[in-house]
Formats: C-alpha cells, structure tokens, sequence
C-alpha cells in the first residue's frame, strides 16, 4: 500500500463531512482541488481498494424518512453461533446496523446488537420479535433500547495546520 500523499489528504479533508450537494460533485471536488475529476475518481476507488477508506455512500437521515422509532435491539447469543446468527440479522429488512461487541459481566450479559428502525414503537418491536423467532434457543436474554435523541456520528475528522498540511 502506497502512503498518501497531499493530495490525498486534501480529498479526504474535501470528502470527510459528504460529497458536495451538486450534480457533479466529482467535478466540483476535482475544481477546488486543481486536478480532473478523473484523478478524483482514481484517488477515491484507490483509497477504497487499499482500504484507506471504507466506503462512499448516501447516509439517509431516518427521522426525516419517517423513521422515528429507532431501537437497538442487544441480544445475549451463543458464543459458537454467533457469527452465523448475526450476518442473518443483518440481512433483515429495517435491521442498518448489526455487530458483535464483547459482553460486561455481570452487568451487561449482551453480545449481539442490532439497530432496528420503524415509523412506531410497535413496529420495531414486531422487528424484533422476528429478530428473536431467527435466533431460537440460541437466544438467552434480550432488550431494546430506545432513542430519545438523534446523535449526529462523525468518524475522524483529518483538520488542516497553520501551513495548510493536513494532520
């Protein structure tokens, strides 16, 4: 894998809140940056395939969509059928998020979470009835808990220096 250089670091910086609102973003991007929209596009899938970045994607907002009853569902699932279990809820309809986290005993028994999202509270919770009718027996304890605040998730942000460098 080759170092980014500071034009990758620029094109992150450019990237890391969205793609610009417009019809042509790559242009706009490759405009502000002083190259063609094809190195931009070049740049981006060869920080993709090197995995310096993870994807580029339309991140909807679901409360705008509707989607107000959110909950995370956490379930306490068989070590050994996890990973099976887990990537079949992640296929679910209304199931965004699905991953596995290590449990805290005694306090938090729970090592499978799942995001569910609906237009009511009786709709997620259907969601999860189905989620626990998947996991069967598997299946030890569960919980879901519920938003009550629409927290904005930001990864790293890249910031420039006094100097224009990116850091």
């Amino acid at each position: 894998m080759s170092t980014p250089d500071d034009l990758d670091r620029r094109l992150v910086i450019a990237t890391q809140a969205g793609l610009p609102l417009v019809p042509r973003p790559y242009e706009a991007l490759a405009a502000d940056l002083g190259v063609s929209a094809g190195v931009v596009q070049a740049r981006l899938a060869a920080m993709l395939e090197s995995g310096r970045i993870r994807r580029i994607g339309a991140v909807p907002n679901h409360y705008a969509l509707g989607y107000t009853a959110n909950g995370m569902s956490v379930w306490d699932v068989d070590d050994a059928r996890i990973v099976e279990l887990g990537e079949a809820v992640g296929r679910l309809p209304g199931v965004t998020h699905c991953y596995e986290r290590p449990r805290a005993l005694p306090e938090w028994p729970y090592n499978l979470f799942a995001m569910v999202h609906g237009h009511d509270r009786a709709t997620v919770l259907a969601q999860v009835e189905t989620i626990a009718r998947l996991l069967g027996d598997a299946c030890r304890a569960r919980d879901v808990l519920f938003s009550t605040a629409i927290l904005k998730k930001t990864g790293v942000r890249i910031g420039l220096g006094r100097d224009g460098a990116a850091y």
